[in-house]
């Protein structure tokens, strides 16, 4: 796979007074994208985990280095790469840039968890099989 991509404009609403987006507001969209990768490219949406398995996704681990500012309206391509698949945890590459230009770059970990017992657990086999196809 060469990558799953979802384009998002910088809205008003992630920007501060100056225009640029407020960097929490790229943590909203780091889940969001991998939220849409988990839904679009797996079929396995978190909605549908929760209800069905008790199960949510959150994140694990993030880490995230910034290169450049967005602005408000600017047209921002968000690039997923599945890096590593774990029993129960997955890592994901995130490159976010706007006409070529990097603006950042994240390392996350989502785990697979009960949010009731407060522990990890497996992915289904076939989820598994698929974060690791996509890995390659």
């Amino acid at each position: 796979m060469s990558g799953f991509v979802v384009m998002r404009q910088a809205e008003f609403n992630h920007c501060d007074m100056a225009g640029i987006v407020f960097y929490p507001r790229y943590f909203e969209m780091i889940a969001s994208v991998i939220e849409r990768f988990f839904e679009d490219e797996l079929g396995y949406g978190f909605v549908t985990s929760q209800e069905q398995t008790n199960m949510s996704t959150p994140m694990g681990e993030i880490s995230t280095r910034f290169f450049a500012p967005s602005r408000l309206g600017d047209i921002l391509q968000l690039k997923l790469h599945v890096q590593r698949v774990g029993r129960s945890s997955a890592s994901f590459e995130i490159r976010y840039s706007c006409e070529g230009q990097l603006r950042f770059r994240t390392e996350a970990t989502f785990v697979r968890a009960n949010p009731d017992a407060g522990v990890s657990g497996c992915w289904p086999k076939c989820i598994r099989e698929a974060l690791l196809n996509c890995q390659q």
